[in-house]
């Protein structure tokens, strides 16, 4: 399990958007936004290098970084994490919190019912594949 700091993750962020980046891009990148030195990006990318979500290759006297892991594995695990954290795992809690806060606008609800509507259809296909009906494997109830 890899985890990154906020800093880390904008750094992460630049390399999944454009890989390879050398030191002085990511720099130059960051120049205005922070108040990041290059012997900041230096730190950051070795201790990422250590955790393992950055490597490099050498050509010419620049270092090339490119992620060694893939994005959407990082934010899978980072939102396991937080909702583990804050929600003992529960989505339905956090979604629940987001509403009774007015939280959420109209068009997130309609993404949400989306992506809803998606995991059903995605859930009845795997049922279909292996042969399940509601009832279960072995005929009793869900």
């Amino acid at each position: 399990m890899i985890r990154l700091s906020e800093a880390e993750w904008k750094v992460m962020n630049v390399l999944w958007e454009e890989s390879p980046q050398t030191i002085m891009q990511l720099t130059h990148r960051f120049q205005g936004r922070t108040d990041w030195t290059k012997h900041t990006v230096m730190t950051f990318l070795k201790r990422m290098e250590d955790k393992g979500a950055v490597g490099y290759e050498t050509v010419g006297r620049a270092k090339q970084y490119y992620p060694k892991i893939e994005k959407c594995e990082a934010v899978l695990q980072e939102t396991e994490e937080f909702l583990e954290k804050v929600f003992d795992g529960r989505m339905g809690l956090m979604l629940n919190m987001m509403v009774q806060q007015k939280a959420l606008s109209g068009e997130e609800i309609a993404e949400l019912y989306d992506i809803l509507r998606q995991a059903e259809e995605m859930a009845e296909k795997d049922e279909e594949g292996t042969g399940e009906t509601e009832s279960g494997k072995d005929g009793g109830r869900l």
